[in-house]
């Protein structure tokens, strides 16, 4: 693993980023007390809004508050529109690829992407062959993690099109923000990521199905309190002016949902869902799920009403679809991708296999189907033990990991005990696709890793987040 790029200061950490010139010139200035004191500030006023997440499988699996961190990530502009350009060739091309693999299947035909990996993976859904939806539009909310590793180069680690979260996080960090660093905000020029409610709602409400004849009526799903993301369910629901509503709230009568309200039944045309495959139907996937609509898939079927995400979104996201993805794009839009994958080794390949057995102290793998950091092994962090346990994973199941190697993820300062001090970051900005075509409010979610040389920035194993400013010009 080389140096981190410093998105401060560079590769060689002399001569400070224009993009950073006024920050630098602020924190030089800032007596370290009042930092301090503004960061408990901001602590206080997240506790007392009740921004928290829970983490599943622990003892205590209690509300946490995600750490803030209150220096901000900064971008340049023309960083920020070449970031743009290639999310938004990448988001066309994964919903190219979805409306192929559940439709005519060129992709596979041409031999592109193996077939086992679609049939045989756990998301593909085959409910969704020759199901049209509405606009051709499958991941109307995609978020994709990004890294850096130096000045003009961007990987995309992961494709996030099932239901992607973190995006209440971006508004209440930049609100935050606004309130306790007003002389901060005044010395730049921040492109505004407070739209992005306006923007997702008019997303939603273009997609809704043909057959709808008035305003589109929206309403926001949630598998209810006990969600680890309830808080931006509810976040989410109240900034879109919509309905936050459970399984329980809907009905399905004539392959039309209703929503039960004190004025008696009310049509749904959009349903923003928060609630996984799995759970939305028990009658056509898990017959024990409570947090679904019984008949909602033949209602989706007749055409009459949207769900974003769609169904079957899951194979375009997967660690093993994802190492395609740069012959995803070129077999689409005949263009080169903007964005570089992460170099991957699929396990399932058994040359591939070969050489990840023989390079397990230098590579993370990772389990195809994991999320949140779990299931991982970090390699040159990893003890004896932990490497011979994940080379006995790796025989006994080869098609259930990838490898990458380390990448040293860019660095930007960040408020620590003794001061400031560089940690690893990602970036997770949220593209939203509607009939009109792909918006991206600038900015999104950073993600920061508050343990010294630490490179895991999820929130359930300890990481933080961080305001991302795209300077405007």
């Amino acid at each position: 693993m080389g140096l981190a790029f410093d998105e401060m200061r560079g590769h060689d950490g002399t001569a400070v980023r224009p993009a950073y010139g006024e920050l630098d010139r602020w924190l030089k200035e800032v007596p370290p007390d009042v930092l301090d004191y503004r960061r408990r500030e901001a602590e206080l006023i997240f506790r007392r809004i009740g921004i928290t997440f829970a983490v599943y499988g622990e003892a205590d699996a209690t509300e946490r508050l995600i750490p803030f961190d209150v220096i901000p990530r900064i971008m340049s502009g023309s960083e920020w529109r070449q970031l743009e350009k290639g999310l938004t060739q990448r988001v066309n091309a994964l919903n190219l690829f979805i409306k192929d693999v559940y439709g005519g299947r060129e992709i596979l035909r041409a031999g592109v992407v193996p077939e086992d990996m679609i049939f045989r993976n756990p998301a593909f859904r085959p409910e969704m062959n020759g199901q049209s939806v509405p606009h051709d539009i499958y991941v109307h909310i995609a978020g994709i993690d990004i890294i850096r590793v130096d000045a003009d180069t961007f990987y995309v680690l992961e494709d996030n099109a099932r239901t992607p979260s973190g995006v209440s996080y971006m508004l209440e960090n930049r609100e935050i923000m606004m309130r306790l660093f007003p002389e901060l905000f005044s010395r730049h020029r921040i492109a505004p990521v407070e739209n992005y409610p306006d923007e997702l709602l008019a997303s939603l409400k273009s997609v809704a199905p043909l057959s709808t004849s008035k305003e589109p009526n929206v309403v926001l799903l949630t598998p209810g309190v006990y969600n680890s993301a309830y808080y931006e369910h509810s976040f989410l629901a109240d900034k879109l002016g919509v309905e936050l509503v459970e399984g329980r709230d809907l009905f399905v009568k004539d392959e039309v949902v209703y929503m039960r309200t004190t004025q008696g039944p009310q049509r749904v045309d959009v349903i923003y869902r928060r609630v996984d495959d799995d759970f939305i139907d028990p009658l056509v996937f898990r017959p024990d799920s409570i947090l679904g609509v019984p008949g909602l898939m033949s209602a989706y079927a007749a055409g009459n009403v949207t769900l974003a995400n769609a169904v079957g979104t899951g194979i375009a996201d997967d660690k093993a679809i994802y190492s395609f993805m740069p012959d995803i794009v070129k077999f689409y839009l005949g263009e080169e991708p903007l964005l570089k994958n992460v170099p991957t080794w699929r396990c399932r390949e058994p040359e591939h296999l070969a050489y990840v057995l023989d390079h397990l102290s230098e590579l993370v793998v990772k389990e195809v189907h994991g999320s949140g950091g779990y299931g991982m092994l970090i390699g040159p962090s990893a003890s004896k033990v932990a490497i011979e346990q994940f080379r006995a994973k790796l025989k006994n199941a080869p098609a259930n990991f990838i490898a990458q190697p380390t990448l040293a993820l860019s660095t930007s300062p960040t408020c620590v005990e003794a001061g400031v001090a560089p940690r690893h970051v990602d970036l997770r900005p949220f593209v939203l696709t509607g009939r009109k075509g792909v918006r991206i409010v600038p900015g999104g979610l950073t993600r920061v890793a508050l343990k010294e040389g630490s490179l895991v920035v999820n929130s359930s194993q300890g990481g933080g987040t961080k305001d991302t400013w795209v300077l405007d010009g």
